[in-house]
């Protein structure tokens, strides 16, 4: 059986923990270096995965921008662009996002339902897998072991990020803390209500912590927690 990749969250939030704000234009909480770290992250990432929404909301190309970056890569016997991932449960996706026209491979999971909507609209800009009659994570990151898949960065959204984190299946976390304050409460958030493996009393090990200019790097490990790293 193949192993499944190493999953890595990556986001950025404001001080009280919104991931965007309600406005229509994107909220940017990194800063320029922090911006640049991302697109290390990406680099060295064999996939890349969003939420179909966010590709909604936001429409990004989600690229590695460094050619320095893709060059590397290319020496290193990698395609220039990791693969690009999304995930959509009801197939519901548009052919003129951005997402699908730059970089390399596309990938599309989706469930039973959603399989015929997705292929009819996408045509040959992307490959659609179906993961059953629901979305499964687990089946997800078993597909992509089975690609030859090593690093997985998720980028969100929070539903996204709320499923790896709650199903025990989030091997690191990179929580970027922006200087602001978005204030509104139907704003997005990293995370929603779940069950999270150990609940609230379950402390996650510290692997770093670190200032990218006005921006706070923190790195956790989830499936490990402090008191084993103290043993």
């Amino acid at each position: 059986m193949s192993q499944r990749p190493y999953v890595l969250l990556s986001v950025a939030t404001s001080v009280d923990g919104a991931i965007d704000d309600t406005t229509p234009s994107r909220l940017l909480l990194s800063n320029a270096d922090d911006f640049d770290r991302v697109d290390q992250v990406r680099a060295d990432s064999d996939a890349i995965l969003i939420g179909a929404g966010t590709i909604r909301a936001d429409n990004p190309r989600l690229l590695v921008n460094s050619e320095q970056r893709r060059t590397e890569r290319v020496r290193a016997g990698k395609p220039a662009f990791p693969l690009k991932v999304t995930v959509t449960a009801s197939g519901d996706v548009e052919p003129d996002w951005k997402f699908w026209h730059h970089g390399g491979e596309k990938l599309v999971y989706t469930t039973d339902s959603g399989a015929a909507l997705a292929a009819e609209r996408l045509g040959e800009l992307a490959e659609v897998v179906t993961l059953g009659p629901n979305v499964d994570f687990g089946a997800l990151l078993d597909d992509l072991g089975k690609r030859g898949i090593q690093q997985l960065m998720v980028e969100g959204g929070g539903q996204i990020h709320t499923a790896f984190l709650s199903q025990g299946l989030a091997d690191e976390i990179h929580l970027a803390i922006a200087p602001l304050v978005v204030g509104d409460a139907k704003a997005p958030r990293f995370l929603g209500p779940a069950e999270y493996p150990g609940g609230s009393t379950r402390r996650m090990r510290l692997l770093d912590a670190r200032t990218i200019g006005d921006v706070v790097l923190v790195r956790y490990a989830p499936k490990e927690t402090s008191e084993k790293a103290e043993r």
